[in-house]
């Protein structure tokens, strides 16, 4: 007897091939714009500085072409062109280019966010640095990645004190003045502090390179990709109470369950 597939459960392989599908097509549509002397950017602030480029909507609408062909009953939340609504369940949560201000800067620090979630929140996370040539995917348990050395499975670091730490952030402020002193609570206890990387910074998190990546101000399609990627390999992302950090906001992501809970013991004991 043939078992039936229940019509509400993912299918996986699908998934995992339209995503990359997606990355393909925006690194295809943004590379022709990066390091270009040329480029034009919008400011999506009035007090400070949020850019927008060409790159970036050329990016959404190509990943969104490619879902209204594969996946037309599936949601989609993006960051350039909002929310379509969907009636499978399922959603796909899209920042073209999360880390424009490094992309506007010529740093290769920003990367295609791509995330599938649903009612519980987000189970496959991709992230894509195409000018580098790293993908790292995360779903199922299971994180790997490909880049100019191969392929590799990856797994967070393993306990360590927070002494021995190594943090990202990627704005020196984090926020408010109280979100900033409570980040810095906790760098102050660290052997390492970096700061910039935007989404690269959780990469390195599920790949064993550092232990914590602390971060507020976040929206939805910010931190999908990376909760499904670190989680994946083996790490936690919470927001700063402990709980669900899926729709922005505050959020921690670390290696493990330990160090997780004495960065946010510091975090917590500020806001007392």
């Amino acid at each position: 007897m043939t078992k039936l597939t229940d019509p509400a459960e993912p299918d996986d392989r699908s998934i995992d091939k339209t995503a990359r599908l997606l990355a393909d097509a925006a690194g295809d549509a943004i590379l022709p714009y990066f390091r270009r002397m040329d480029l034009a950017s919008e400011n999506k602030l009035e007090d400070g500085f949020d850019p927008v480029t060409q790159a970036d909507k050329a990016a959404e609408r190509a990943m969104r072409d490619i879902l209204s062909e594969m996946r037309p009953d599936d949601a989609i939340l993006g960051e350039e062109f909002g929310t379509t609504a969907g009636t499978s369940g399922l959603t796909w949560v899209l920042d073209p280019i999360d880390g424009t201000r490094g992309f506007v800067s010529g740093t290769p620090t920003w990367g295609v966010l791509i995330a599938v979630s649903d009612a519980k929140g987000p189970f496959y996370g991709l992230i894509d640095q195409p000018y580098i040539g790293e993908r790292f995917v995360g779903t199922n348990g299971k994180a790997t990645m490909r880049g100019p050395q191969g392929d590799a499975v990856l797994r967070t670091r393993a306990t360590r004190d927070l002494s021995e730490a190594i943090v990202f952030t990627t704005f020196p402020e984090v926020g408010s003045a109280e979100e900033g002193a409570a980040f810095h609570a906790v760098a102050e206890k660290t052997l390492l502090t970096r700061y910039g990387m935007d989404c690269y910074a959780y990469a390195l998190l599920a790949a064993g390179q550092i232990d914590l990546v602390i971060e507020a101000g976040l929206q939805a399609y910010d931190i999908q990709a990376p909760i499904a990627l670190v989680e994946a390999a083996g790490g936690i992302v919470t927001d700063w109470h402990g709980g669900p950090a899926h729709d922005g906001g505050r959020a921690i992501a670390a290696a493990n369950e330990t160090i997780h809970q004495k960065a946010l013991n510091v975090i917590q004991a500020q806001f007392k």
